[in-house]
């Protein structure tokens, strides 16, 4: 069976302008995916993981892209430029930050699950931050998927950072990544 998601982390940018889709009219055809065996996921990425309550992947997701649809659309325009202290990021820089760590994770992800043994770098999320450009960007592209994999994919191993980590793993990092993101957004932003 394939585990496939309606583009669950990055389309949702795109989602929240379309008045007429309700998060209810999603649908996911998966298995059952467990929370991930920690001995297997770097300490660091421990504090993510630990911000995804649901027991099940897929449902981890859901939750964390329906927590950030609320928070979206919560925000007013005048917030998204905001940053609440000097040298932080701004609202639009976070959202940016989540694209691209999304984007580096399923990358590893993608990797680890068709067995490609390559240790893969890690990436240096200031830089991105200074070079993305997200204050040049309009609020509503800020803007696609987990992917697909089976099984044995999400069981599948592979270095990043310099670490050993595994792609169920990584699926519970990006949910719990948003789910990070948005209570700072809540504590110090709004």
């Amino acid at each position: 069976m394939i585990l496939k998601t309606s583009a669950v982390l990055r389309r949702f940018f795109i989602l929240i302008t379309l008045a007429s889709l309700t998060l209810t009219s999603l649908t996911f055809k998966h298995f059952f995916m467990p929370r991930p065996d920690l001995s297997r996921v770097p300490d660091f990425y421990h504090g993510y993981i630990s911000k995804v309550k649901e027991d099940d992947l897929m449902a981890g997701l859901k939750s964390s892209t329906k927590n950030l649809f609320d928070l979206l659309k919560s925000i007013s325009p005048e917030k998204h430029d905001f940053r609440y202290a000097e040298g932080k990021w701004t609202i639009k820089e976070v959202i940016q930050h989540m694209l691209d760590g999304e984007r580096v994770f399923t990358y590893r992800a993608l990797r680890f699950a068709r067995k490609d043994e390559t240790p893969l770098p890690g990436f240096d999320e200031n830089l991105f931050a200074q070079t993305a450009k997200a204050d040049k960007r309009n609020w509503n592209d800020l803007v696609e998927e987990f992917a697909s994999f089976d099984k044995e994919q999400m069981e599948q191993s592979g270095i990043a950072s310099e670490n050993s980590t595994y792609v169920l793993g990584i699926g519970y990092i990006v949910a719990g990544h948003v789910n990070h993101h948005c209570q700072i957004i809540k504590e110090r932003y709004l």
